[in-house]
């Protein structure tokens, strides 16, 4: 029997998507931390650290802007998925070519 590779982040979309959600987490922690540390900075009159700072802060916020972005278009697969699943789902094509929803008990 061949060796079974541990799951990776990847292997599906909700898992990619739960991922990256993750990493938005992080960020937000990580643009708290900078945020404290440009007042810190700021407070003890050290300019250029307080400058640098604030650059990483923005590339931050552009990556944020890029994982937001990353979590709405793996969402947006997600349901594709779902809707072309279920149209492929045993009688849909019957119950969409006759016009009829589906009822329990009839």
């Amino acid at each position: 029997m061949p060796d079974q590779e541990p799951g990776t982040p990847f292997d599906s979309i909700e898992s990619s998507h739960e991922y990256v959600g993750l990493l938005a987490e992080a960020l937000e922690e990580a643009r708290a931390a900078i945020q404290d540390e440009i007042g810190l900075a700021e407070r003890e009159g050290a300019v250029r650290r307080g400058e640098a700072l604030q650059l990483v802060a923005f590339k931050l916020e552009k990556l944020e802007a890029h994982i937001t972005a990353s979590r709405r278009l793996l969402n947006d697969l997600r349901s594709l998925r779902r809707l072309l699943l279920q149209e492929r789902a045993p009688g849909a094509r019957r119950r969409e070519r006759d016009g009829a929803p589906e009822v329990e008990g009839a």
